[in-house]
């Protein structure tokens, strides 16, 4: 048996990812981390062998850690690829089309070959039901209970999994959503069943609506998952229950993630977010673009003053040139990023115009790229950097996949060399063309929309794949500086315990201001207070805990809201005056004047309770790498050479601090490997984190 280490909490993160699972451990002694495959079929399987395998390297056992904390992009890939559950949509009668006409707008005015993205339920699964409930939550018609009886019988038939049942005003009064679900338990209880009163209860019928589909469509894949994890992590040892990484960039309690894990969507990229942000506060850098490239997809976030910017909603996988409407709307709170298909899985393909694509599909971890040698055929973002020599095809993965280049060099020629008429070098630098101008893409349009000058911010690039795209993706961005963290390759699960225990509850409540209503804006706000207080105090127990309320308001016939910072305790006139106050100055901070002679109105207000993150400085102790090697060399192709060229390969760890290179280079770690553009420089900076800087011209 292990000795026990009683100086510092050991805690343990694990990111399961489309392709591969990262787990990272703190304790005193040091931080430990492994990689391994995700098994998609049994996910569970692949964490509890890199769970082993860590434990193995830091001598110690499952029930001497404090804290195991969750993350998957597991719900993301499954909405990317639609991978998910057989879905029915239930809703009030006359609206189930509201799913496909949306906002009744067009992402590109004058495309005309415009196509929107499928919705993920189709039309003959969807169903409406006589039922009314108003604005205020008074009851208009009461629920048809036999049409949602005879129901049954259909969904059966379709071979349903999950349902979404979302009425016209469920988020005022949930009672006719409730009854359903009472319905559905009996009369088929394998079904999941997902509200829109509990996964999203705000106003706005199209996003509520989408939000809630969407956690219908993944919940019996990550709820399963969840089940299952928990019970065998149990039987091996761990004390405590495992808790969740969620998408808003804090951690909660696993009920959450097995009843809402649309929550959990962004949760391995909220990890990479906390991880990006922390790594500026180390280095002072106020302004950072993160970059995560794991397998399967491309994750990017603005992050100023060391904050990631959160938002109430996002638009998920765009699937048009990354413009805005283009995707799939959910209403959570979450880490504004954008995500794109690209990663190291990502499959290449050449289609009837001649033209060459690379994803958004992957081949994940099963079958996985060519090189993989599992019976993957596809050629992959992965088989063209092997290829092009960027990859030790024995030192992948931490060694644990042995690559064959052969294999990568066959299938790159055969689906993309021979139908371009290009060689195999020429082909795999293609694909790695078209990836990072697709990434380069992505940023643009994020950064157009947020108004940020992409020029002035630092590249923050972790996950497998990002350190070999990231100097080439900042030159495409014209950005200098990129930042290697520490422990890049595992980057997010590493943010997971750079993370506070927080959660977030929403809920709409229409009030005017002059007519505002104490009683029942005070029992919201302590309904909303005590659910997150219930979710944070199972992780963080004796914690000190911080609230924040954010009341959303606007002014009267406006469409939408401004966030403005509610003042704490009991609602009173006084607060109530203070409220409309604070909403004035802030929309003179917007919009440089205030409506005095318009009426306010509070639509909705969000409850926001944390317990204080570990500093980041005080769990990044002594890293355990593997001795320095000798530096050696490697040849290259680039595309942009127009032929081969000689790159030195030196190991991360015999980086001195006063050692400098030049590219072409390749800096090689355990889970990853960096490379160095020509006209980029190299070196080891504060923290131990590497720093690529892009030579004057």
């Amino acid at each position: 048996m292990a000795a026990r280490d009683t100086s510092t909490p050991i805690r343990l993160a694990v990111d399961v990812g489309g392709t591969f699972t990262d787990i990272v451990l703190l304790k005193a002694s040091g931080r430990f981390s492994a990689k391994v495959l995700t098994t998609a079929g049994e996910p569970e399987r692949g964490v509890l062998e890199g769970i082993d395998e860590i434990l193995a390297q830091a001598d110690v056992s499952l029930s001497q850690v404090e804290l195991l904390i969750l993350g998957t992009t597991l719900a993301t890939n499954a909405l990317i690829e639609r991978k998910g559950a057989r879905t029915a949509l239930i809703t009030t009668h006359g609206f189930r089309d509201l799913l496909e006409i949306g906002l009744e707008d067009r992402f590109a005015q004058y495309d005309v070959f415009l196509e929107k993205a499928p919705p993920l339920v189709p039309r003959p699964l969807r169903f409406g039901i006589s039922e009314r409930i108003n604005g205020q939550g008074r009851i208009l018609r009461a629920l048809e209970e036999e049409q949602v009886r005879r129901l049954v019988p259909q969904l059966e038939q379709a071979q349903i999994e999950s349902v979404a049942v979302v009425f016209l005003h469920g988020y005022a009064n949930p009672v006719h959503e409730r009854r359903v679900r009472d319905i559905l338990h009996e009369l088929a209880p394998h079904l999941a069943v997902s509200l829109s009163s509990e996964v999203c209860p705000e106003i706005r019928e199209f996003e509520r609506l989408s939000t809630t589909c969407a956690n219908a469509y993944i919940q019996p894949l990550v709820a399963g998952y969840l089940e299952r994890l928990h019970a065998r992590l149990t039987a091996a040892g761990l004390t405590r229950p495992p808790f969740l990484m969620t998408s808003g960039g804090g951690i909660c309690a696993l009920e959450v993630g097995i009843s809402h894990p649309v929550r959990l969507v962004e949760s391995g990229p909220a990890g990479g977010a906390v991880l990006a942000a922390g790594v500026a506060r180390q280095l002072n850098d106020e302004r950072v673009l993160s970059f995560d490239m794991g397998g399967t997809t491309a994750k990017i976030c603005f992050i100023d003053d060391f904050t990631p910017q959160v938002s109430r909603s996002f638009e998920f996988g765009r699937v048009h040139r990354h413009l805005k409407g283009s995707g799939l709307p959910i209403r959570i709170p979450v880490i504004e990023m954008v995500e794109i298909g690209a990663g190291g899985g990502s499959i290449a393909r050449v289609d009837e115009l001649g033209r060459l694509h690379v994803g958004p599909d992957s081949a994940g971890s099963e079958p996985g790229p060519a090189s993989y040698g599992r019976g993957g055929q596809a050629a992959t973002v992965t088989d063209a950097n092997l290829a092009l020599g960027l990859l030790d095809p024995a030192r992948f993965a931490r060694g644990k996949l042995v690559l064959d280049p052969e294999r990568a060099t066959h299938a790159i020629g055969l689906e993309v060399g021979t139908r371009l008429a290009l060689g195999a070098d020429e082909a795999a630098g293609a694909i790695t063309e078209i990836v990072t101008e697709n990434m380069a893409n992505a940023a643009r349009v994020h950064a157009s929309e947020l108004g940020k000058n992409i020029e002035a911010y630092t590249l923050v690039a972790f996950g497998g794949a990002a350190p070999l795209h990231a100097a080439t993706l900042a030159h495409k961005l014209k950005i200098r500086k990129v930042i290697i963290p520490q422990a890049a390759g595992v980057g997010s699960a590493l943010g997971f315990l750079w993370a506070p225990i927080s959660y977030q509850t929403v809920r709409s409540q229409y009030q005017p201001l002059d007519a505002f209503d104490l009683e029942l804006g005070n029992a919201l706000l302590h309904e909303l207070h005590d659910e997150a207080v219930r979710i944070v105090r199972q992780a963080a127990p004796g914690a000190h805990l911080e609230m924040q309320r954010i009341a959303y308001m606007r002014y009267a016939g406006q469409g939408h809201e401004i966030a403005v910072t509610a003042p704490g305790g009991e609602l009173t006139p006084d607060s109530i005056e203070t409220l409309s106050q604070r909403f004035a100055a802030t929309y003179i901070k917007l919009f440089g004047r205030a409506l005095a002679h318009v009426p306010v109105e509070v639509v909705s207000w969000s409850v926001t309770v944390s317990a204080p993150p570990v500093a980041a400085d005080t769990m990044d102790s002594a890293v355990l790498a593997r001795p320095a090697t000798t530096p050696g060399a490697r040849t290259l192709f680039t595309g942009e050479a127009g032929g081969t060229v000689d790159a030195i390969v030196v190991e991360r760890s015999a980086l001195g601090e006063d050692t400098r290179i030049s590219g072409p280079a390749l800096i090689v770690e355990d889970e990853t490997t960096t490379y160095v553009k020509a006209g980029f420089s190299a070196w080891r900076g504060t923290a131990g984190h590497l720093i690529l800087e892009e030579v004057e011209p």
